[in-house]
């Protein structure tokens, strides 16, 4: 027991200069994202973009399909518009890709989904997704601001259009400073796409797509705990039970009780 009581405190030991590390160092701050799990219209917006673009290579078991009934669609809509891996609507979102490929493919397996905004943050998935772009380095041809040398190409790239990198002299990305101090590389709209329009100044208008990166944070974000919505539900009619019933009741109790001590 001492043996282990002593092998429990060194590890605390040296996990403690770790976490001083971690919390010592820099942090990034991303663009806050709004996210409404009281909407519906964006959250199945967002299944349906998940769906098409990223259920291709990545899975998300912990989500079936059926749990899309919880945010207003239909069995028959799900089935129809939804699902291209199964035709069980009990059925858990599976990739259309295997993971051996995704190894093959992008260097590593593609990660499953269902919990990816509750370890990665809203904020970072809304910047990620609008961090992609074209990098002729890079083996897939694409980069993000967010996330170094991604292996993953951009899924969305029709819907955003196309930024790309500008190269120096010696075909490297040319950095500079942004207005954190962080140097990320210099970058200019190759082309446009569904999503974003072109002023007649050639200004890019990119909240149509910021809309659409919204959604699908969005629904991400509902997806790594569907009852989140029905727990707070049942947490706020718990609270009013509580000051309701109970603390008049208790009151009351409690009056009972002392009216002869006084």
């Amino acid at each position: 027991m001492k043996k282990a009581l002593k092998n429990w405190f060194a590890a605390l030991l040296l996990a403690a200069p770790l976490g001083m590390a971690v919390a010592a160092g820099g942090h990034v701050e991303y663009e806050k994202v709004d996210i409404d799990l009281g909407d519906q219209v964006s959250l199945q917006r967002g299944a349906q973009i998940f769906t098409n673009y990223c259920l291709s290579c990545h899975s998300a078991t912990g989500m079936r399909f059926n749990r899309l009934k919880d945010i207003g669609l239909t069995e028959d809509e799900i089935k129809k518009n939804l699902m291209f891996t199964t035709d069980k609507v009990g059925d858990v979102m599976q990739s259309a890709m295997h993971p051996k490929d995704g190894a093959k493919w992008f260097g590593a397996e593609p990660p499953d989904l269902t919990l990816i905004a509750r370890s990665r943050g809203a904020d970072y998935l809304y910047a990620y997704l609008r961090g992609f772009y074209k990098d002729p380095t890079r083996p897939t041809g694409w980069n993000n601001t967010v996330f170094d040398k991604v292996g993953m190409p951009h899924p969305l790239w029709e819907q955003q259009g196309v930024k790309a990198v500008e190269l120096d002299s010696k075909g490297q990305p040319v950095l500079v400073e942004n207005e954190h101090g962080v140097k990320e590389p210099k970058l200019y709209w190759e082309s446009t796409g569904l999503h974003s329009r072109r002023l007649p100044n050639g200004k890019v208008i990119e909240k149509e797509y910021d809309d659409y990166v919204r959604d699908l944070v969005n629904y991400l974000v509902y997806m790594g705990e569907p009852a989140q919505l029905e727990r707070k539900r049942i947490g706020y009619l718990v609270m009013i039970f509580l000051l309701a019933v109970m603390l008049p009741l208790a009151y009351f109790l409690k009056k009972e009780y002392w009216k002869d001590v006084h």
